[in-house]
């Protein structure tokens, strides 16, 4: 007998069609033989729409009381979905995050989790019952609701599946796996029947929305059996594993992230040391720096560029301009209007002339690079926003076609 994890998103559960979907994907694996553990997402745009009611009523919400708010979405549908499965004729039950074992740091609204008690969860399995679990969620340890931050109940998934050593976490959404780029932008991305956790974890941490990015990172520690397929095709999805079979794909995965701003701070003073006050400023306020540019300087000073998310540029330059005498410059510049590309893929450190290939691509397309930043298996471009989707387009005719 397997244990199989399996998690549905919010669009997979957004109405009754969709939630009586679900129960039958859910009671088939148990009819196969297998002990089945589900994790489930809020319903369509639930939390959206509790975020939007909650700052209609306060601005700036405690992040406490946002957790007992949001959470409240995913215990909707676990209790429907409960319902759908027992019309079903089949033993389930549904548990909060909590109930469930789930144990955080105190970190509101984007906790990380310590541990998972998985007693209940084993009691519950043992009386033969189709256990859920509502995503996203848990406690901390003085007994506050927590959630783990948008598209954590992917985390929650794969968690559960390291903590139970589940034979297989399947992750089920409205796409039916991985693709070379996003096919609502890409008319001719290619799904991929596999691909390595390094390789995801990138595309995740660059633009790539399908899976949560701590839940790749979640899965290549504990080794995972992951797998991403539709929650609407019963077609196999796509793997994510260690090791992958050889492929000529030298690049696996085109994807862009329009959630980035840039910001340039001038004449900063060439002294050793300068770069730590800059970022250990923006870490202790948790602003998420990536790609990072120094010049080579002009006498005494240099100039320092460097990314955010846009999201979090207000925070970052307000952080700077209270600190311009430790920083040495009162001289900051932001731009808004861009878009980072870029490329992955694990076979491009050992093949030369990959780079070269995508600046030529850009520069076919007419699109001006304005930073660079690389590692063994990715290469990332600024460029002006208008263009991503022309770039994104460009570069997979290029690689792909």
């Amino acid at each position: 007998m397997s244990l199989i994890v399996q998690k549905f998103g919010g669009t997979s559960v957004a109405d009754v069609e969709c939630l009586r979907n679900v129960a039958k994907i859910v009671t088939n694996a148990k009819k196969n033989g297998n002990k089945v553990v589900v994790v489930v997402s809020a319903q369509g745009e639930t939390t959206d729409d509790l975020e939007k009611k909650a700052f209609e009523i306060n601005e700036k919400p405690s992040k406490r009381e946002m957790d007992v708010l949001l959470s409240s979405g995913e215990q909707i549908s676990v209790s429907l979905l409960a319902m759908a499965i027992e019309r079903l004729g089949f033993s389930v039950i549904s548990l909060t995050g909590w109930q469930a074992g789930f144990k955080t740091e105190p970190n509101h609204c984007n906790a990380r989790i310590k541990k998972i008690d998985t007693s209940r969860l084993e009691h519950e399995m043992d009386l033969n019952k189709i256990v859920i679990v509502a995503g996203f969620q848990g406690i901390d340890q003085f007994g506050d609701i927590t959630t783990l931050g948008r598209g954590g109940s992917d985390t929650s998934a794969v968690a559960l599946a390291a903590a139970l050593n589940a034979d297989l976490c399947q992750i089920y959404t409205d796409v039916d796996g991985i693709y070379t780029a996003d096919p609502n932008l890409v008319k001719n991305a290619i799904k991929l029947d596999s691909i390595s956790f390094d390789e995801m974890l990138e595309l995740t941490t660059l633009g790539a929305q399908v899976l949560h990015s701590r839940s790749v990172e979640m899965a290549k520690r504990y080794n995972v059996n992951l797998e991403v397929l539709s929650s609407f095709e019963n077609i196999p999805g796509t793997k994510i594993k260690e090791k992958i079979s050889m492929e000529k794909l030298l690049v696996r995965g085109i994807t862009k992230d329009d959630d980035t701003s840039r910001i340039a701070l001038l004449n900063v003073p060439n002294r050793p040391g300068f770069a730590y006050q800059i970022f250990s400023l923006m870490g202790k306020y948790d602003v998420n720096v990536d790609v990072i540019l120094q010049s080579i300087g002009r006498g005494e000073a240099k100039d320092v560029s460097f990314t955010v998310p846009t999201s979090q540029m207000k925070l970052a330059v307000e952080v700077l301009e209270k600190n311009t005498d430790a920083i040495g410059t009162d001289k900051i510049q932001v731009t808004d209007s861009i878009s980072k590309v870029s490329i992955v893929g694990a076979g491009m450190h050992t093949n030369p002339g990959v780079a070269a290939k995508m600046f030529e691509a850009l520069y076919d397309a007419e699109i001006n690079i304005q930073m660079i930043s690389t590692s063994d298996i990715k290469i990332s471009v600024l460029i002006d926003q208008k263009y991503s989707d022309r770039a994104l387009n460009a570069l997979h005719e290029a690689f792909f076609e």
